[in-house]
């Protein structure tokens, strides 16, 4: 079986984000082998969050329309809802471990998706949450990431 790999918000935003060209197609190149493979998950708090910085003023400035576009296109990527079972979970996470609350959900909804990845900047790279390892997909530039998550459709 191939490997989940959970995508953070960030991952989305930097593939849009022209003020980085390296982080920029880097994002592109991880986005697109999850796509390839479908192996690529996220929660609705990504979404969210995603729209909210692809449309502020502080960030990349996409007109409304067509960051929903955006969001929109992400939910074949098969969102989880954060519910009580996933909040439970984010608090054990985050009574066990120095993360944030936000940081926490972001790593309860991939435990709960049964990914054994999470791809962030936000968190301490190697570092493992139970099952979920993660990963700075800006870190290991030398590595594609089919070498890096061990193949998977691409």
């Amino acid at each position: 079986m191939t490997a989940l790999v959970f995508v953070d918000t960030k991952v989305f935003v930097y593939r849009h984000d022209r003020s980085d060209p390296a982080k920029q197609a880097r994002a592109d190149e991880w986005i697109a082998h999850l796509a390839r493979a479908r192996t690529g998950r996220l929660s609705f708090q990504v979404l969210q969050e995603l729209y909210v910085m692809l449309t502020g003023k502080a960030r990349i400035g996409f007109d409304p329309p067509e960051a929903r576009e955006i969001v929109r296109d992400l939910t074949v990527w098969q969102p989880v809802a954060i519910d009580l079972k996933i909040l439970e979970r984010a608090w054990h996470v985050q009574d066990g471990h120095s993360v944030s609350r936000w940081d926490a959900v972001i790593v309860a909804a991939a435990q709960s998706l049964g990914c054994s990845m999470l791809l962030t900047e936000d968190l301490q790279h190697g570092h493992a949450f139970g099952e979920v390892r993660v990963v700075n997909p800006f870190r290991l530039r030398e590595r594609t990431p089919g070498e890096i998550v061990g193949g998977g459709g691409g």
